[in-house]
């Protein structure tokens, strides 16, 4: 029997990678909360079995040296899986940070979660369309918010305060009440597949991308 989601809490995600490879995570940070407060963090280095390009270590200043002893996502993922499954999960520019899940899992043969996700980049369009981007430093700037950028952790608590401040600015009291006053679709991960979040508004054809 499929576990209920929680109505009231959510979960934001969010993974640094070593290189251009989408199965290279070697940070997450998930940050649980509802539209008062965060709950519960957690934050892991990962060994992506894999060798780091210059460029990524000079954005979130994590090197190989780094991760010697931390866990594989293999080995992460028992921990890492009650969060996501049957959960909603939000993340800036989600396509990136469900990718790396769906690359990660595929690459270590391991079955996909069932969750939805949505992306606070698209929320953040609806509701503060006037902004000059909707970049995560531009979010966490208007909103007076201070973070150590491409730290997965904070940019997960960012992520979470964003949704939080969008539910607050938009008078809506939970998650599902915002995401039906947004129009908004959650995007789904399911077994060998996944469809995108988009705005009901949007009459668009409905795609399903299978492995």
């Amino acid at each position: 029997m499929k576990k209920e989601r929680n109505a009231l809490n959510f979960v934001a995600i969010d993974f640094e990678t070593a290189n251009e490879k989408r199965h290279s995570a070697c940070a997450v940070g998930l940050v649980v909360a509802n539209e008062h407060e965060i709950i519960d963090e957690y934050y892991s280095l990962i060994n992506p079995l894999t060798g780091f390009c210059s460029f990524n270590t000079y954005i979130h200043g994590i090197s190989e040296e780094d991760v010697i002893d931390a866990p594989t996502f293999a080995e992460l993922w028992p921990t890492l899986q009650p969060y996501l499954m049957n959960n909603l999960v939000i993340a800036h520019n989600a396509s990136f940070d469900m990718s790396v899940i769906r690359n990660t899992l595929d690459f270590f043969k391991l079955p996909y979660p069932i969750m939805d996700y949505l992306c606070t980049v698209k929320i953040s369009q609806q509701i503060w369309p006037e902004l000059e981007n909707h970049k995560l430093n531009t979010l966490a700037a208007h909103h007076g918010i201070l973070f150590e950028h491409h730290h997965a952790l904070e940019d997960a608590r960012v992520a979470a305060k964003v949704l939080m401040k969008a539910m607050e600015d938009s008078g809506t009291e939970t998650v599902g009440d915002f995401i039906n006053q947004s129009n908004l679709k959650e995007g789904k991960i399911f077994e060998r597949g996944y469809t995108p979040p988009k705005s009901r508004r949007q009459k668009t054809s409905r795609k399903i991308y299978l492995k």
